[in-house]
């Protein structure tokens, strides 16, 4: 078991999970606030190892579901000041039994540190772990999947007012519509608490080490600061990936459609990069890239946008003009298999491409 004590330490979380959130996985500011104020309310935030909690334990994924795009805001008035505290009693009561640990459904500066929070408000760990060692933009991105479990019984909560109860789904589709559409009712976003595991069922299913892991790249991209050295080589390092591309945002076309941003950006490249154009095709976060007219990454591995100081730009920010370095990386593995791609492969995303892992895309571009 860790604790968060101190800014610093939420800062790197917040950093690291912003990188692996590949320009989703919500607002790093919102995070970095929630857990702040955490902090400032003398709430802990504990994070442990999936074997340090007991085998009944029931572990629980609270996030949120919608767009990312700067447009989305309320539909109404609100109406629900805690929306994820009334989502934990539903669940709670459904079970007969309170909740022992949350675990992160996805990466991101803002779904992460929602998990971390809800948690300390309880005064329970979050555990060191989450069901997709990145951000994604569908439900059908969980790990959940892959070994055959539900994400049901499920709650989602619009602050403005709407509670639904979904005890289970036909199938992931069907789901993925249903939490949605109340996000898009809402005008945006919903909370969401579902995933509910037993501690043998989280230690099949769980990506495991991730928190600790998004830590530590936080921590470089600060010590590379501190050391006054290129923190995007830091994170290209740390991950062991690619640097892609350094460039200057020429064109972004974005649009927010039944719960997504949707975008597309186009780069002009600086430096060794002069003369040469880098896109990236977006559903909330970086799905597939081309360098000039060949793809260079495609799902599920990643593609994070960085600023000059080695931080992840969110989609909500990208504009024209801004100076960007593009890092790529290895998904986990458990995406790369035939069933992992079934959810979060090219195809999924309706591109005509058979999956070819990153580092077989790069060819010998440098590390």
């Amino acid at each position: 078991m860790f604790t968060l004590e101190s800014k610093e330490a939420i800062e790197d979380l917040v950093v690291g999970t912003t990188i692996f959130g590949t320009g989703g996985g919500g607002s790093p500011q919102v995070g970095r606030e929630i857990l702040e104020s955490d902090l400032k309310a003398g709430r802990q935030l504990r994070i442990v190892n999936l074997d340090e909690i007991s085998d009944e334990s029931l572990l629980v994924s609270p996030y949120y579901i919608g767009s990312v795009a700067p447009d989305v805001r309320p539909s109404k008035k609100v109406m629900i000041a805690d929306p994820f505290g009334l989502a934990l009693e539903s669940v709670e009561r459904y079970f007969g039994r309170k909740v022992a640990a949350t675990a992160a459904t996805e990466l991101g500066g803002d779904n992460t540190a929602v998990a971390l929070h809800v948690a300390s408000q309880l005064d329970i760990p979050m555990v060191d772990g989450d069901l997709l060692g990145r951000a994604g933009p569908e439900l059908h991105q969980s790990t959940t999947h892959v070994f055959g479990e539900s994400m049901a019984p499920s709650v989602v909560v619009s602050e403005t007012g709407n509670v639904v109860f979904i005890e289970r789904y036909a199938d992931i589709d069907d789901y993925e519509s249903l939490a949605r559409y109340v996000a898009v009712l809402a005008g945006g976003n919903a909370a969401v608490i579902d995933t509910p595991l037993t501690k043998s069922t989280a230690s099949k299913i769980l990506i495991k080490d991730t928190i600790s892991k998004s830590i530590a790249v936080g921590k470089a991209v600060r010590q590379a600061l501190q050391d006054r050295h290129d923190p995007v080589d830091a994170v290209r390092d740390i991950l062991g990936g690619w640097l892609l591309f350094r460039g200057t945002v020429k064109k972004y076309e974005w649009r927010n459609e039944k719960g997504f941003l949707f975008g597309d950006v186009t780069l002009s490249g600086n430096k060794e990069w002069q003369g040469q154009s880098f896109r990236s095709w977006i559903k909330n976060e970086h799905i597939f890239a081309w360098l000039g007219s060949k793809p260079i990454v495609m799902p599920p591995d990643l593609i994070m946008f960085l600023d000059h100081s080695g931080h992840g730009i969110t989609n909500d920010a990208l504009k024209s003009g801004l100076e960007v370095s593009v890092v790529a990386a290895k998904a986990p593995e458990v995406w790369r298999t035939a069933k992992g791609l079934s959810f979060f492969g090219p195809r999924h995303f309706g591109f005509d491409f058979d999956y070819v892992p990153v580092e077989r895309l790069v060819g010998s571009l440098s590390r």
